[in-house]
């Protein structure tokens, strides 16, 4: 039985990482690095609850805390889900195609499994996405001796959605152009979105820490 990533120990999992095993991989790491994201969001955002000096970013830091508690959580299933959707690829095009049906068969298996390889990443990249939403203001009203933890978490977030984009991008460049829909449309648009969010991030923290 597969041990889940999350159960390994820091060095365990960089090891995994490290190793030729295509298992885990860039879409996993994203998904790991998400959830050390939100690990120190809700680091800041406890450094900021019910602390008086900070109590202007009180409401941020709380919205903050509940949003990252869910992500850090499901960012952990994301990085299994992520292999395991990678391994499932992978035994589809071992399926036998000797016969149309069979081929057929593969065909279609190879396309299914490789959708839900484009969905994981993807929901990963939405994650990411939700958080960086919140850090520029837990930036600015959060308590600013912890301003460079935001900043980290917004560079590991940035990097969650963007890895997990390309994750995305190239399952779907394997697929038929009329599969994915919706996920060809989003994908450039939360792109674009975490640059822009990034960049007014790393502006603050920057401002704020100089």
């Amino acid at each position: 039985m597969k041990i889940p990533w999350m159960n390994l120990t820091l060095r365990e999992f960089q090891a995994a990482l490290a190793s030729s095993s295509p298992t885990p991989g860039g879409g996993t790491a994203a998904a790991v690095a998400l959830g050390q994201a939100a690990a120190l969001t809700i680091m800041v955002g406890d450094l900021t609850i019910a602390k008086e000096k900070w109590q202007s970013g009180w409401e941020i830091a709380n919205q903050a805390v509940a949003l990252s508690i869910g992500i850090m959580t499901e960012a952990g299933n994301l990085a299994d889900k992520d292999s395991d959707s990678f391994d499932a690829v992978m035994n589809s095009f071992r399926m036998p195609k000797e016969t149309d049906d069979e081929k057929e068969a593969r065909i279609l298996e190879i396309h299914a499994t490789t959708l839900v390889a484009a969905q994981i990443p993807f929901e990963t990249a939405k994650l990411a996405l939700e958080l960086i939403k919140l850090l520029p203001d837990l930036a600015k009203l959060g308590n600013t001796n912890a301003i460079s933890d935001v900043g980290v978490a917004g560079l590991l977030a940035s990097a969650a959605c963007k890895g997990a984009l390309f994750n995305v991008n190239i399952n779907l460049s394997s697929l038929p152009d009329n599969l994915g829909g919706e996920i060809r449309k989003q994908s450039p648009i939360i792109l674009e979105e975490c640059r822009e969010l990034s960049r007014s991030l790393m502006k603050i923290v920057n401002e704020l820490t100089n």
